[in-house]
């Protein structure tokens, strides 16, 4: 990697697969998510220039590393949809891979939500809708998402959380990272024995009751045979449910705590790591159910806790069968608003939020996981549109 003189400081660049990268700075470096750079990209023999994300893949010594990375670009070629980032492709530097992928202009959820407790404000019900149905949106198309021939991939994001959902400054909202689905993409690699893959923080049950019930045939106590899109469902449940109360719905009260051990091999280690002990996580999962969904809600209006319950239900056959179901339902709540909400009012609520964040000298004190969007960053000198 050499360092370029361009900008008001050294960046560091290096080129691959015919493109030359700037590493402008980390956007994201925090041990619970993906490492992320932001970088500018554009053709080695120069040309229009645009903003992109890199994710390092560290190879560990005796797995598929490069494998993996070929798979999640590939992956990718059957998610084309705009509420779905993009993968352009990958790069290799000194060995080491990054997955490249668009770069939306805005900020990811959690970035959203803390700031916003940190003005002492909530993002509003009517928001926390419209950004769930684009979520929803997009995980439609990716659950009936098919290969070159046809097949069904059978696609579940099992990652689906405030730090995989971009929110642009124009109203757009992103799934993005893909990089833990599960699919049947020919050719895939099996995930490792005892590996937990996704967000365990917004797991559904079902993928934890491996343990407990497993069903014959069943290769990997952490891959149900009845997974689906549902699970997703589940996540997405979860995250609104956050959005509403602003707060995250499976903190304690001592009520949700029990003892699991018996039940939760010690040996299983999550993809990520998490903030309180797994097996605990996983007790309060798999006992939220519709009672303390409703404790939870008691303060949210009542069609968005009705939409947050089934979407929460603990068996998936009571959610919604599918993820356009439940978009449809938070778009109709939407248009029967006394004012209907849509993505100019999306973009207005967020960038009043980070408005008013970015003048708190408080928020020192409450640091964040992403970089440089209070306020926004100098370093940023293209043109790039997104």
């Amino acid at each position: 990697m050499s360092r370029s003189s361009r900008g008001p400081a050294a960046r560091l660049t290096f080129e691959s697969g015919g493109y030359r990268y700037s590493v402008l700075r980390h956007l994201v470096t925090h041990p619970h998510y993906d490492t992320l750079l932001l970088a500018s990209r554009e053709y080695a023999q120069g040309g229009p220039v645009k903003l992109v994300e890199l994710k390092p893949v560290v190879l560990e010594e005796g797995h598929e590393g490069l494998e993996r990375v070929l798979e999640e670009v590939r992956l990718a070629r059957f998610l084309r949809q705009p509420n779905i980032a993009a993968v352009y492709g990958y790069a290799v530097q000194n060995e080491l891979p990054y997955i490249v992928m668009e770069h939306l202009r805005g900020c990811y959820l959690l970035t959203a939500m803390d700031a916003a407790v940190a003005v002492g404000r909530r993002l509003s019900p009517a928001f926390a809708a419209y950004v769930s149905a684009e979520v929803a949106d997009a995980l439609d198309y990716a659950h009936r998402a098919v290969d070159e021939a046809g097949r069904p991939l059978h696609l579940v994001h099992r990652a689906v959380g405030p730090m995989r959902i971009r929110l642009g400054r124009n109203g757009r909202v992103q799934v993005t990272n893909f990089g833990a689905a599960y699919s049947e993409l020919l050719g895939r690699i099996r995930s490792p024995d005892g590996l937990l893959r996704g967000d365990p923080a917004y797991i559904a049950p079902e993928i934890l009751l491996g343990f407990l019930r497993p069903e014959p045939g069943q290769r990997d106590l952490l891959t149900p045979r009845n997974l689906d899109g549902r699970a997703d469902i589940f996540s997405l449940g979860l995250v609104l449910l956050e959005m509403l109360v602003a707060s995250y719905p499976l903190d304690p009260p001592d009520s949700l705590w029990r003892d699991v051990k018996r039940r939760f091999p010690a040996e299983v280690r999550s993809e990520v790591p998490t903030f309180i002990k797994l097996e605990t996580l996983a007790d309060r999962v798999l006992h939220f159910g519709p009672e303390e969904v409703q404790r939870v809600a008691e303060e949210v209006p009542t069609p968005l806790r009705q939409i947050v319950s089934k979407a929460l239900r603990p068996n998936p056959d009571e959610r919604y069968p599918s993820a356009d179901m439940l978009r449809d339902e938070l778009r109709a709540y939407l248009q029967g608003l006394p004012q209907p909400y849509g993505a100019k009012d999306a973009e207005e609520e967020l960038a009043e939020i980070l408005k008013e964040a970015s003048d708190l000298d408080k928020l020192a004190a409450h640091a964040g996981v992403e970089r440089g969007v209070l306020p926004v960053p100098p370093d940023i000198d293209t043109d790039d549109s997104h």
